[in-house]
């Protein structure tokens, strides 16, 4: 990897974190918590392969409805790109359907929470260089929130299985690796280029085990327009907001918003999916917003 790549992956720019960054992470939090809501829908009807296509194909086309997303990239590039779609998006969108066949939403939600926790490792792993202490101690503080949310969200009657576990750290694995090394391609083309390639790349990928899925399901309009907003807004318009995230924070910053994920993904469990909240439950969100904030702070 080239020196320029070293100089920008996994770390933090110099622009301030302010209300724009803010807003962003706001619009990333609510979207992406509630699409662990959405694929519980739409797995109560369709099979779990249709699901990465749905949101894919969706995705893809939101995301072409911008002028600026239909730029072509330098051949060198597209091998990249094209893996980059394999892990990034064609595996993880398999595994949340596949996981929430025995985790409920809201665990699910909690578990992704640890997704800045992975993303610190790795930026260190792939720029060979330690965060500092208090970045350390902030993404910290927000992973035992996390777990305060997850021992006092689980319930008797619905927990999570030990296998739906690793699917969904097998996910945010998938997600913190490649946050970081499409920050650099996305610097290169901007956002909506590398983003559309990527969903495209992804959805080929994903064919072979949607297509014979969609005879194994069921037509329902609740499951259509949980997908439907879930590929559209989860996998169009929200990472839209979380690449130029990555762009104007840095690769750690970025995913403040999936701090805030298991917040939502609590709530909308609690209100739709009959799914139970507790006081830790609470306790844990209040830790989380502290940890969000002291890692959105630059070093």
């Amino acid at each position: 990897m080239a020196d320029v790549s070293k100089s920008v992956l996994g770390r933090d720019t110099q622009h301030h974190f302010g209300l724009a960054e803010w807003g962003m992470t706001s619009a990333v939090a609510l979207t992406w918590g509630a699409s662990f809501l959405f694929i519980a829908i739409a797995i109560d009807h369709v099979a779990t392969g249709v699901v990465p296509v749905a949101r894919l194909g969706f995705g893809a086309l939101a995301l072409a409805c911008f002028p600026a997303s239909r730029k072509m990239l330098a051949k060198e590039d597209i091998k990249r790109v094209a893996l980059l779609g394999l892990v990034a998006m064609t595996f993880p969108f398999f595994l949340y359907p596949l996981a929430e066949q025995s985790v409920s939403s809201s665990v699910a939600g909690m578990i992704n929470g640890s997704i800045p926790i992975t993303t610190v490792v790795a930026a260190a792993i792939l720029t060979r260089s330690m965060p500092s202490r208090r970045r350390v101690l902030a993404v910290l503080i927000g992973f035992v929130g996390i777990a305060f949310i997850s021992f006092g969200s689980v319930g008797d009657d619905k927990g999570a299985s030990v296998h739906g576990v690793l699917f969904l750290l097998s996910a945010t694995c998938c997600y913190a690796f490649t946050s970081i090394l499409s920050r650099e391609m996305q610097m290169k083309y901007g956002t909506l280029p590398v983003l559309l390639w990527q969903e495209m790349f992804a959805l080929v990928f994903s064919l072979p085990l949607g297509i014979p899925a969609f005879f194994d399901s069921t037509f329902s309009w609740s499951a259509f327009f949980a997908l439907l907003v879930l590929g559209a807004f989860g996998t169009g318009f929200a990472y839209v907001m979380y690449g130029m995230l990555m762009v104007r924070a840095g690769a750690v910053r970025g995913v403040i918003g999936v701090f805030f994920t298991p917040i939502v993904a609590t709530i909308l469990g609690l209100i739709f999916r009959d799914e139970k909240v507790t006081v830790l439950a609470v306790i844990g969100m209040c830790v989380v917003i502290i940890g969000a904030y002291l890692t959105s702070r630059p070093d």
